[in-house]
């Protein structure tokens, strides 16, 4: 997938790191170990609830097509972020994307696993900010700096271990 804006002069983001691991690995790490390297703390639904009352436990990844992506809280609430549309692996993951929001705003984020000759590139791409309405250029630049914490660093950083 290219940069280019679509036809409502939304560009992509896109984010793509090298880890030194195999595919295969990545691919574990991404889906079967978002637990152990989403910064919940900091990027969950749950973050924003200034009452204290209830804080994000763990996020998932259930690993086959329309399977959810959630995250649940400490009283076992849970927060759907999106629903997987694809699932190839180790090459690929596709899914809707929309926490917090309603189902029909989601984006799409795709991300690839390609391995090299020192281990994987992992590419990151999330469009589809046309659905997000009122506030899409703002979410949109929000998620260009989001996704480089989460993505490039807090994953980079365990795939790297």
């Amino acid at each position: 997938m290219n940069r280019e804006a679509n036809a409502d002069g939304f560009e992509p983001v896109v984010k793509e790191i090298e880890v030194a691991c195999a595919p295969v690995d990545a691919w574990r790490i991404f889906t079967e170990g978002i637990a152990e390297w989403w910064p919940l703390a900091t990027h969950s639904c749950f973050a924003g609830d200034e009452s204290g009352d209830e804080t994000a436990a763990l996020c998932v990844i259930e690993p086959h097509v329309d399977g959810r992506i959630y995250e649940r809280g400490s009283n076992g609430t849970e927060h759907e972020w999106g629903v997987v549309t694809a699932w190839e692996p180790p090459a690929r993951l596709v899914f809707s994307w929309h926490p917090s929001r309603n189902p029909g705003s989601a984006q799409t984020v795709e991300v690839s696993f390609t391995g090299t000759e020192s281990g994987t590139c992992v590419k990151l791409v999330h469009t589809g900010w046309e659905r997000w309405g009122n506030g899409a250029k703002e979410a949109r630049n929000g998620y260009e700096t989001g996704w480089e914490m989460v993505f490039t660093k807090c994953y980079g950083e365990r795939a790297n271990l």
